[in-house]
């Protein structure tokens, strides 16, 4: 069963909505990361390739506008529209402030060589997990959304979201999303 958005991670996902160089109701400055993809434009569809109708590979993401006293960042993608009220696709976190991209594709190790670590997904695996809503749902969308911490959280491989979200709370110093949508196709029928 998962769980519904707590207190902890609606400061998060307000910090996101929140524009550059905003004040927290603690009186912390918050900065907005931008982050961006070749593979889809905020808002539009994410195309095939990279969910479980295609190839389920991670599409490239970029972001710049990291705080300099930033020590790790953590990303999570997840779907808000799924039937049980949320489904995360990919949880990654201790990667270095001074990668600024990941590529297309990216691994399904536990560790990556950039020094990262990954998560599990609800579909059970470490690493990311595609866009895959039922057939006869209407379009999802589904939030990539990036956080620059003053600390590594030093959580295990396999940690899950309700692991992350806590850890970061109180430790985030920018954050951003990069929102795209997806809509499974109805199975492909030859009429009479």
């Amino acid at each position: 069963m998962l769980s519904h958005t707590t207190a902890s991670e609606a400061v998060l996902i307000s910090l996101v909505a929140k524009k550059r160089d905003t004040t927290t109701s603690k009186g912390e400055k918050t900065m907005n990361i931008l982050i961006t993809s070749d593979a889809f434009q905020e808002g539009e569809a994410i195309p095939t390739k990279y969910t479980c109708d295609g190839d389920d590979l991670s599409p490239d993401l970029r972001w710049s506008d990291i705080p300099p006293n930033t020590k790790s960042l953590a990303l999570i993608c997840e779907d808000p529209d799924a039937p049980s009220g949320r489904f995360t696709h990919w949880v990654l976190f201790d990667l270095p402030p001074t990668v600024t991209e990941l590529p297309e594709g990216v691994s399904t190790a536990e560790r990556l060589a950039n020094g990262a670590v990954q998560g599990q997904n609800d579909f059970g695996r470490i690493g990311y997990g595609g866009p895959c809503p039922p057939t006869n749902d209407n379009e999802h969308r589904y939030y990539f959304r990036i956080y620059a911490l003053d600390i590594e959280l030093q959580l295990q491989p396999g940690a899950r979201r309700e692991d992350v979200i806590p850890a970061m709370v109180g430790h985030v110093l920018a954050a951003g999303h990069l929102m795209g949508t997806y809509k499974r196709k109805q199975a492909q029928t030859r009429g009479a």
